[in-house]
């Protein structure tokens, strides 16, 4: 790593990237967030939380669930929809440890999740050419020229919106959102399906008797029970960005955990200790690569390969075997376990094509790293009049092959990448409440592709923790 520099991605070609009329606007936005404190701590993101958590999804011991916005707006940064995200992703975290048996990681698609990748930097509205909307930290979603523009300001703005998220988040979970002594006070909301809200009560009211039971004997004595850690992710797209928010920061001291014995298809390799000065970017605890920025000799595999965090790659139809392994071995050249999240977005029809010979070239690799789904984005198609959306049975069934295909590789699928909302939304059809292509336009609030509502988004938790019931034990409980 000593050839590597914060800037170091500057020398070679980007994809993606946002071109600014305001050259000086730009420099003066990018000196302030320099200046500006993280976001995130080291010790948040360092061995003792997040990266060891990780570790443990890599090596069977934790289930990871990631969810929240497509894109975030400014907007969003209001305590309503703050609480309701993460109520949402308490609420199916308890319902995965009930079925995985496993302790679960959560990490929010929030505090930070503003800029999209777009298929086209232009288009035309109404018959005028403007730039594609990008995010709210590139520019206005209206539908004008000027506000269409890329403003370098909301840079800033986006910091600080990061920073109000991020603080009423912790503040909430300190508080007592997150207390298992009262999950039902965690309310169902928009959730009236009968069967969805029973099942749900069933495991609420499993998970009360054991608290009892631990108060009973006397081992409730800590706050393990009353909060959670929720960490923050978003894809790192913007490197400008990326880059002013990366420090150098002293490493904490606690000891590396010692590295088991690898499976058969591995290779031997040292755990590597983390040098005690390291590259951090600081704008979220974790950040992730998307499909269409991941060329090998490009920026933002440059940039990720130098930051301590760990770290997400979204691999598709279109990654080569080859081409995968080599990603790995530039960005975790240690073979660090758990340092990489492999998010795989095949699509329904095709993950069952692709998705075998990836796990086989990375188990032959020698690496070790969290396999995680995404059934969203292989998933997206138009209804006739245009409208953008995923089926319900579609999401599940990827989901469901994903677990069955490592299964069968003698792998382990660690966890799902959601799109998700805790509101009322009408933008993915099916699911138990039965929507329709014609109901979409009920509530179709998505700044860029649709989500989950929080109906579907629960009945998909209980669905999988249904599936890992049912692999457990295949001669009992066919679902919950």
């Amino acid at each position: 790593m000593e050839d590597w520099k914060p800037d170091s991605w500057t020398s070679k070609p980007i994809k993606q990237d946002v071109v600014y009329d305001d050259a000086q606007g730009v420099q003066s936005a990018l000196a302030k967030l320099q200046r500006l404190p993280p976001l995130v701590t080291t010790q948040e993101v360092q061995i003792v939380n997040l990266k060891k958590s990780l570790r443990n999804v890599a090596l069977g011991k934790a289930f990871v669930l990631q969810g929240g916005d497509c894109a975030e707006l400014f907007d969003y940064c209001n305590q309503d929809m703050i609480e309701a995200k993460v109520k949402l992703l308490l609420q199916m975290s308890l319902v995965l440890i009930w079925g995985a048996n496993k302790p679960v990681v959560r990490i929010a698609r929030i505090a930070g999740q503003f800029a999209k990748p777009r298929s086209s930097p232009m288009e035309t509205i109404n018959g005028t050419e403007m730039p594609s909307f990008r995010g709210d930290n590139i520019n206005g979603f209206a539908a004008d020229p000027e506000n269409r523009r890329p403003d370098p300001s909301r840079l800033v703005s986006a910091y600080f919106h990061s920073a109000a998220t991020l603080n009423y988040l912790r503040a909430s979970l300190s508080s007592g959102m997150a207390d298992l002594h009262s999950p039902l006070d965690w309310g169902l909301g928009h959730v009236i399906t009968p069967s969805i809200k029973e099942k749900y009560e069933r495991i609420v009211s499993r998970v009360k008797d054991a608290l009892r039971f631990m108060q009973t004997v006397g081992i409730d004595t800590d706050r393990g029970v009353e909060t959670v850690d929720v960490y923050t992710s978003h894809e790192g797209l913007l490197l400008e960005y990326e880059q002013s928010l990366t420090r150098l920061l002293k490493t904490p001291t606690t000891p590396t955990p010692p590295t088991p014995s690898p499976p058969a298809a591995s290779t031997t390799q040292p755990q590597t200790q983390t040098p005690p000065k390291s590259y951090y970017a600081t704008s979220a605890h974790f950040l992730w690569i998307g499909d269409r920025t991941r060329q090998l000799n490009g920026a933002h595999i440059e940039f990720f390969r130098g930051i301590t965090n760990p770290i997400g790659i979204k691999i598709g139809p279109s990654m080569t075997p080859s081409e995968l392994t080599q990603i790995l071995d530039i960005v975790n050249p240690s073979r660090e376990i758990g340092k990489v999240t492999l998010i795989s977005r095949y699509g329904a029809g095709k993950i069952a094509q692709y998705l075998p010979a990836h796990i086989a070239a990375v188990q032959a690799s020698g690496h070790l790293p969290v396999w995680q789904c995404d059934p969203m984005h292989g998933n997206t198609q138009s209804t006739e009049s245009g409208v953008k959306t995923r089926h319900f049975s579609d999401i599940l069934s990827e989901l469901r092959q994903a677990l069955e295909i490592h299964r069968a590789a003698g792998s382990f699928l660690g966890g799902m990448h959601l799109e998700l909302t805790g509101e009322a939304v009408t933008e993915c059809v099916g699911g138990a409440g039965g929507l329709t292509e014609e109901g979409l336009g009920e509530r179709y609030t998505t700044f860029c592709d649709p989500r989950l509502n929080e109906k579907q988004a629960l009945e998909l938790a209980f669905l999988v923790a249904g599936f890992y019931r049912e692999m457990d034990e295949p001669e009992g409980m066919n679902s919950i």
